[in-house]
């Protein structure tokens, strides 16, 4: 099919725009043209909260029924006169992610045009990769729990942060869980951010263990609301308010909510006034507003006591070690063997793709270890027969305790005696990149 391109008058530019007839979400017969105009009616609300941050873009050249891929490094047929920003990759000597940055009308009509429905901006903006500007939790319901289960939660969180001192923001995902956003716009670092949201994460997962859970893994998410807190980080995206989501039937929005809005929803037990079509949406901000531009501005600190506790905690070494290698500890005699220490390195990682390395184990019965870099440790499997070599050929693969990230390339003669006597080399080490998922399933399907 001939690719039909004509010219977009967007401010002061010419934007190039191609077959606006195209069908993206089948379902509503919902256009590419009806997608560029609801982001342009919405800029005035949407662009504010995208404004100097690196952006991730979910594109769907084929609609919500074809193939869909996350583009991170600005496509080469980028406009010059697009904003990027660079972010290094400091675990790889490659070359800087050219990250997209939609500060303007015509980025986003240009974005829109290739089919990029979903905006999944950074927390930090691209002059202070280290610093966040908001906090999130992404509340998301396992396989039988449901949307108005993430309200509660959501409510429950918004409670445990009053308490703290800190004001919330609530938005639906637009999808099957919402978000709670807590501003900060203060000199706070991703170090101080994530272990708070794990904490509060896993206070209330205490607190309700039958209908919450804090941990990763997919298998114990059934009947319960995962709260990610995961996201607070510098390599991950959270989909941006005001964002299309590429839902199969009929176009949703990520959409800012009133607590009363959501508190009224679990009365009724209904959620339905909780999901805003892009007519909805624009109708909604025409009447209210931008309830999410408290977020852009509200400085927030964190209370004195959290503040000291950080400082104590990035001053103590052993506070550098972490739960996951207390197994890895155990097995071993350091007085002994020559193998990384169980601490977590204090230095944050830039860039979305994390690293990954393959070492050849002499021990009694040779063998091969797979490790991918993972929340601070590398996730571990043991491989007896060694990688495959073929497309679609499986190994099996048998899941060890997490190592320390100094593992990565660690080779030596761990002494005789010792767990795991024998040689050690590296294999392969490089970069790799979840796709989406659950990461302990995309990590098996690799070998």
């Amino acid at each position: 099919m001939a690719r039909r391109t004509e010219q977009l008058s967007v401010g002061r530019r010419q934007v190039t725009v191609s077959n606006l007839d195209k069908v993206l979400y089948p379902g509503t017969r919902f256009t590419k043209a009806r997608v560029i105009d609801y982001y342009v009616k919405i800029s005035k609300y949407l662009l504010p909260h995208l404004k100097d941050h690196p952006v991730t873009l979910k594109r769907f050249p084929d609609g919500v029924f074809g193939e869909a891929f996350y583009e991170k490094d600005a496509p080469s047929f980028t406009p010059s006169w697009v904003k990027t920003a660079s972010v290094p990759r400091r675990e790889t000597a490659g070359t800087d992610i050219r990250y997209i940055v939609i500060n303007d009308l015509p980025t986003l009509v240009w974005a829109a045009n290739y089919a990029a429905l979903e905006l999944h901006p950074f927390l930090h903006k691209a002059t202070r990769l280290d610093r966040p500007t908001s906090i999130v939790f992404d509340c998301d319901p396992g396989e039988g729990a449901e949307f108005l289960d993430c309200a509660r939660v959501a409510l429950m969180l918004r409670d445990v942060l009053r308490e703290l001192g800190f004001e919330s923001y609530a938005k639906v995902s637009g999808s099957k869980g919402l978000q709670v956003y807590v501003p900060l716009n203060s000199p706070v670092t991703y170090e101080e951010t994530q272990p708070l949201a794990r904490g509060i994460a896993q206070l209330l997962a205490e607190r309700e263990p039958k209908s919450i859970v804090w941990q990763m893994p997919k298998r114990l998410r059934a009947k319960k609301v995962f709260i990610d807190w995961s996201q607070n980080t510098d390599y991950k995206t959270t989909v941006s308010v005001y964002s299309l989501r590429a839902k199969i039937y009929r176009p949703y929005v990520s959409m800012p909510v009133e607590w009363d809005e959501l508190s009224n929803a679990l009365k009724k037990r209904n959620s339905d006034s909780l999901f805003f079509t892009p007519e909805e949406a624009i109708e909604r901000v025409a009447n209210v507003g931008d309830l999410f531009k408290p977020v852009l501005t509200q400085k927030q600190k964190f209370p004195t006591e959290l503040r000291r506790y950080f400082e104590q905690q990035q001053h103590s070494p052993k506070s550098r070690s972490t739960e996951a290698l207390k197994p890895y500890a155990a097995k071993r005699d350091f007085s002994k063997t020559a193998e990384p220490k169980p601490t977590v390195p204090r230095g944050s990682r830039q860039g979305s793709r994390r690293r990954f390395v393959i070492q050849k184990h002499a021990a009694s019965h040779l063998h091969y270890d797979f490790r991918l870099e993972m929340h601070d440790v590398l996730k571990s499997w043991s491989v007896p027969k060694g990688p495959p070599f073929k497309k679609d050929e499986r190994r099996l693969s048998m899941p060890t305790e997490d190592h320390p990230i100094d593992y990565l390339d660690f080779e030596g003669i761990i002494p005789k005696g010792q767990y795991g006597g024998g040689t050690v080399m590296v294999w392969d080490i490089g970069t790799y990149e979840l796709i989406e998922g659950n990461y302990y399933k995309e990590c098996c399907a690799f070998i």
